[in-house]
């Protein structure tokens, strides 16, 4: 059993590797770093055709496994596969959708549509996954938040929202998982240039490239952290944000972002 302080770091050697999101963005660039590392990578996305582009990028170290995330039991079916093909040790729950807004924009079907991937869609692969490992008392679970889960951020009420869910998720699940054997690894990610991001109108700062955020992510998960957040000076200067009175934070946002004027 796994002792605290002792976790898991996942090897090729172990079973496969899961990634949703896979089809491009950071999804993309990890599983290429991952079938360049060994491991057989299961990429998951509702896009088949881009999945099978990636995969032939490969040389057949990345298997397209194509689903919707909002799928329960297209998820239960992906896992069930490769548990019985060769075991799943790393699942990486990755897919995601942002669309800034601010509250003049706010609608009950946007905000749907955050929870509906962000969230209960990382919950419909982690559930089945999660399962698995708990039975073999061993694997990794890795969930890609934000550091736009440490505090709400302008333009990002759903999508923040979804992100400091899974943040609290994580780490009530480690409760559990890490005495059983199994890690649950946090990835909160800065800014990275995708299409996602592409959409922003406002400097965007410490950005960076698919392929370095997918090489910082490799190289948290072979170490036994429990969280892995990027860049490093931008995650330690939202996560200070925490310390600060509401009032004091809101104000300085809105002075940031040059909304400290009522609007006539």
């Amino acid at each position: 059993m796994t002792q605290w302080g002792r976790a898991y770091i996942p090897k090729p050697e172990d079973g496969a590797a899961w990634i949703t999101g896979a089809s491009a963005g950071i999804g993309r660039a990890v599983a290429l770093h991952l079938a360049a590392e060994g491991w057989r990578v299961y990429a998951t996305a509702r896009n088949e055709g881009k999945l099978k582009a990636l995969a032939a990028e490969s040389e057949g170290r990345i298997i397209a496994m194509p689903g919707d995330v909002t799928d329960a039991i297209a998820m239960e079916t992906i896992v069930s596969k490769i548990e019985a093909s060769e075991g799943l040790a790393l699942a990486i729950l990755n897919a995601g959708v942002y669309v800034p807004m601010r509250a003049q924009e706010f609608t009950a079907d946007s905000a749907k549509q955050h929870f509906d991937v962000n969230l209960q869609g990382v919950v419909n692969g982690l559930a089945p996954a999660m399962r698995g490992m708990i039975a073999r008392k061993t694997g990794c679970l890795a969930l890609v938040a934000s550091v736009a889960g440490y505090r709400g951020l302008p333009k990002a009420a759903p999508y923040g929202a979804t992100k400091a869910a899974l943040i609290n998720m994580a780490e009530a699940l480690a409760y559990d998982l890490h005495p059983a054997g199994v890690r649950i690894s946090l990835i909160n990610p800065g800014f990275v240039e995708t299409d996602a991001t592409s959409v922003n109108d406002f400097d965007m700062p410490f950005l960076m490239q698919t392929d370095e955020a997918a090489d910082r992510i490799i190289k948290g998960l072979k170490t036994t952290a429990f969280e892995i957040a990027f860049p490093r000076r931008f995650a330690l200067i939202l996560k200070s944000f925490r310390f600060l009175p509401a009032r004091v934070y809101l104000w300085l946002g809105r002075k940031a972002m040059g909304w400290d004027k009522i609007d006539d």
